[in-house]
């Protein structure tokens, strides 16, 4: 098999995953444990890779169910698009969860007990988001999931500025999420998701003294002006381009990780740097959404 041939086959592999956003998955993952304490690294690299097939196999079974909904609106998608069948996607995706899950269930009673919610609060969202409008909360609700489990394979495990972290992230989560529904449907985009997103930078200047102060108010700087990077495509451009607004949040959400570790050891702060280089070059071959 030649590389191109190769490349054509794993593409749409690659596009019903939306691989390019893992690098979030990741950082949620790495931010969640050092708010928990750090320590066990092997459960955390055990995290990773349980949350890493949960992520894919959700996003497998997210195009099975929009299968009728892509064939009108993004018939690009590998599912309308004719390049692999919707049983054979949905059997991909019910193997990536079973694998996630196992991986999952090995770390533990809290971590498991936590697991097997996320994985309900996934397949849910995949059904239903079409169908209700507070679909977005779901989504949320994952990566809250999400964090909390992280933190349960560290040290301390789940802690009052864990459980804030949390809510701040779904937060923004919530507000992209709301924002992401405009990108195919038509109708008045609403501003007042965009402030959720600055949620994240509310906590940091509330948790952050001392000597972490400072750094906590370059990171706040940092994800504050990305965020009007994003959201100026959307809000103040000529036409509003709410796929490029939606691909640039999804990679903030590295960002939000970054500031909500703002106390990590330098060789950290630069696995949350590469992490997002790595999120927004990703989207450059694979659609973020």
């Amino acid at each position: 098999m030649t590389p191109g041939n190769l490349t054509a086959k794993l593409r749409p592999l690659l596009v019903l995953g939306r691989v390019s956003n893992l690098p979030t998955v990741w950082s949620n993952c790495l931010a969640g444990w050092w708010l928990g304490g750090g320590g066990h690294v092997g459960k955390f690299f055990l995290l990773g890779l349980g949350a890493t097939c949960v992520y894919v196999g959700g996003m497998y079974l997210n195009d099975v169910c929009d299968a009728p909904f892509d064939a009108m609106y993004r018939r690009e998608r590998p599912i309308p698009a004719g390049t692999i069948a919707p049983r054979t996607v949905g059997w991909l995706s019910a193997a990536w969860l079973a694998a996630g899950t196992l991986l999952l269930l090995a770390l533990g009673k809290a971590t498991a007990i936590l697991c097997l919610l996320l994985v309900a609060c996934v397949v849910t969202y995949d059904c239903v988001h079409k169908f209700i409008t507070f679909s977005p909360a779901l989504m949320a609700a994952c990566r809250f999931l999400l964090y909390l489990a992280a933190a349960t394979t560290a040290v301390e495990g789940i802690t009052g500025l864990v459980v804030w972290s949390s809510l701040v992230l779904a937060a923004y989560i919530l507000g992209l999420s709301y924002l992401a529904r405009k990108e195919s449907a038509r109708g008045v985009l609403s501003a007042w998701p965009a402030y959720l997103l600055v949620a994240p930078i509310l906590l940091a200047l509330v948790v952050n003294d001392g000597d972490y102060r400072s750094r906590g108010l370059l990171l706040s700087t940092l994800l504050g002006a990305w965020l009007v990077h994003c959201l100026r495509s959307t809000f103040w451009a000529a036409t509003a381009n709410v796929p490029y607004t939606v691909s640039g949040l999804l990679a903030g959400i590295v960002l939000v990780d970054f500031l909500a570790a703002a106390d990590v050891p330098w060789p950290l702060q630069l696995v949350f740097a590469l992490l997002f280089v790595a999120a927004r070059l990703f989207q450059r071959f694979i659609p973020a959404t």
